[in-house]
């Protein structure tokens, strides 16, 4: 089986070192880069499975250099980076990051967070149904069961499960969700949408106060997993 091949954009060498080093005792084939525009040129000619990127580059504004990849890239794309900022951590996720991961981070983290990813990338995003655990969704049926019983869900309710698991791993934003589900006119309704979220836990999750698979980013938006 051919190893997941991860291009790793930063430009701090010892940091540049250690990802070397953990993603390859990991299972993982790198490819390095120290500035920008090298990034865009391995990226281009190698097609990696994954980007880890930094941010603060010494080239390029980190926020344009991935609105360039998104372009034509398709694939993952974790950030990491210093800035912590809520507004930084949305602008990267709506530029079309994948992930976000601040440093310092813990590498058991950032291995998790590359495999949800890559498992994200060879799955069949099309695929007629969803199991999890006791969870199964049918997405042309349009229903779904929990231990075998069928769970009655509104339509909006059904469209936001179907969009969450569809990203499975991935964080998606407030405004991506209300843009998404309800349209651009409620990009700014974040209370409607935590009142969705809640009727959706209590009906798919074992316990809606801790939730093991509709999971809270703090600020940001909201992740399935």
């Amino acid at each position: 089986m051919n190893k997941s091949e991860i291009l790793v954009i930063e430009d701090e060498p010892q940091i540049r070192k250690l990802l070397e080093i953990n993603l390859e005792s990991n299972g993982f084939k790198t490819i390095l880069a120290s500035t920008g525009k090298e990034g865009l040129t391995l990226a281009s000619s190698h097609l990696p499975d994954l980007i880890l990127l930094d941010l603060g580059l010494p080239d390029a504004n980190g926020h344009d250099l991935l609105k360039e990849l998104r372009l034509w890239y398709g694939k993952a794309i974790i950030i990491l980076s210093v800035q912590k900022t809520e507004s930084d951590i949305v602008k990267a996720l709506d530029n079309g990051a994948t992930d976000y991961l601040v440093k310092p981070f813990r590498t058991g983290e950032l291995m998790a967070r590359i495999r949800s990813a890559i498992r994200r990338n060879n799955s069949e995003t099309d695929s007629p149904k969803f199991a999890m655990d006791s969870l199964e969704i049918d997405f042309p049926a349009r229903t779904v069961t929990k231990d075998g019983e069928f769970i009655k869900l509104t339509t909006t309710e059904f469209n936001l499960l179907s969009l969450l698991v569809k990203n499975e791993g991935r964080v998606l934003t407030h405004q991506f969700i209300l843009k998404e589900i309800w349209g651009v006119g409620y990009q700014t309704e974040t209370q409607y949408l935590r009142v969705f979220v809640g009727q959706l836990r209590k009906k798919i999750e074992e316990n809606p106060n801790q939730p093991r698979h509709i999971i809270t980013e703090s600020g940001v938006g909201y992740r399935f997993q």
